[in-house]
């Protein structure tokens, strides 16, 4: 630790005015939307093979879906939540077509545009859209999530369609009606409009971010042809999310089976997914997974990331440094209390306050879970001495001296 550097004081910090909510920085001046398009129910064979004539001239198709969420019987009379894809909204310049998933059971003549890599797709949010699309048959291969590129720009709180086309275009969206019952038939005119203009305003919205913000879209640009550098495999459940295990009785784990020689791999194998992981989100949870670690040692490669472009990456690596206790990165902390984006300010806050505090918990008795597995939870680390301690633990649990 570098003496040299006064601590921040917590009185100072709990003292300190409140992080002033949105976004402070400069935004480009509005854009005028996109003329009105020309709207097309369609809910006939026929008719959607006239729709995906047109759709596949288009280098661009914003996608819109709307579903509503039905129980759907497992075993006995448990039940499961599940959604049920009730419209799905495509628009290109000049056109908007609002098809009729219900009433059409094959879509498959839709699926050969979504599937085209020559054909980008917008969404804003892309997460369940693409979830209730691919139940359906529908598989997108190069799509645009508008929303994460939102929020690598302004925040979480700034990303949504309605705060996005106040930004860019000065129109306030009415969301009134979000919620409703898009499974009834026939709907009515106000509801068909409303599902296209979400589609027409996302397709808006993105000449809006390619105009100004084309290294935010580019970052969140997905491909099923491109792939991410292979990690170590221990790694990869908690990239995924699909770990079930803690990071330290994963990493038990990976050192009985032979996965992971000594601990210089355990930094080695973080550090070089650092370097080669492109994914914001899976960087983000590589994050968290080496504070988890305390991983102080790659607080060097973790500090330049405060600087980087995506408001979302600066935000994951000050809520790193801070539960690391790495105290060098104070000034580089106090910096981003400046920051346009409030998630990024309110990261960079808390984190000092970490570093203020010194906080350490000792771990909790090991409990043994009903399949025989151990868990535990460890304090953050407040020193590089400390951030030894989890290495200590897992020795006595191998049994080593």
């Amino acid at each position: 630790m570098n003496d040299n550097i006064p601590p921040v004081e917590t009185e100072q910090l709990d003292n300190a005015p409140a992080v002033l909510p949105g976004y402070l920085g400069i935004t480009p001046p509005p854009g005028i939307p996109l003329e009105r398009s020309t709207r097309t129910w369609v809910d006939r064979p026929e008719e959607l093979l006239k729709a995906v004539n047109i759709l596949n001239q288009a280098p661009v198709v914003a996608v819109d879906a709307e579903f509503t969420q039905i129980r759907t019987h497992v075993q006995g009379d448990s039940q499961s939540p599940s959604h049920r894809l009730a419209l799905l909204q495509l628009a290109v310049e000049h056109h908007c077509y609002i098809i009729d998933t219900l009433r059409l059971n094959d879509l498959s003549p839709l699926a050969a545009v979504l599937a085209n890599p020559a054909i980008i797709v917008l969404l804003h949010g892309a997460g369940a859209d693409l979830r209730v699309m691919s139940e359906r048959g529908l598989d997108v291969a190069h799509y645009y999530d508008l929303e994460a590129a939102s929020r690598s720009i302004f925040g979480q709180q700034e990303s949504s369609l309605a705060a996005m086309l106040r930004r860019a275009f000065n129109i306030r969206l009415d969301k009134s009606l979000q919620r409703t019952d898009w499974t009834r038939r026939p709907l009515p005119p106000a509801m068909v409009a409303y599902a296209a203009r979400d589609a027409e305003m996302t397709l808006a919205l993105y000449s809006w971010l390619e105009q100004h913000y084309v290294w935010a879209l580019k970052i969140h640009e997905h491909t099923n042809q491109v792939k991410s550098e292979p990690v170590a495999a221990w790694i990869e459940p908690f990239l995924n999310g699909t770990s079930f295990v803690s990071p330290e009785v994963a990493v038990v784990n990976a050192k009985a089976r032979g996965i992971i020689l000594d601990d210089a791999q355990i930094v080695s194998d973080c550090r070089r997914a650092l370097s080669v992981l492109i994914q914001l989100m899976y960087r983000s949870r590589l994050l968290r997974l080496i504070a988890d670690l305390s991983l102080v040692q790659l607080a060097p490669d973790i500090e330049p990331l405060l600087q980087a472009p995506y408001s979302d990456e600066r935000a994951a690596s000050a809520r790193t440094l801070g539960r690391l206790g790495v105290q060098e990165s104070q000034p580089l902390l106090q910096a981003l209390l400046q920051d346009p984006v409030y998630d990024v300010r309110k990261s960079a806050q808390t984190a000092l306050r970490n570093l203020a505090r010194k906080e350490t918990r000792s771990p909790s008795p090991p409990s043994k879970l009903v399949d025989g597995v151990r868990s535990w939870t460890i304090g953050e680390a407040n020193n590089a001495e400390d951030g030894n301690d989890w290495k200590a633990r897992l020795r006595s649990i191998m049994g080593d001296s």
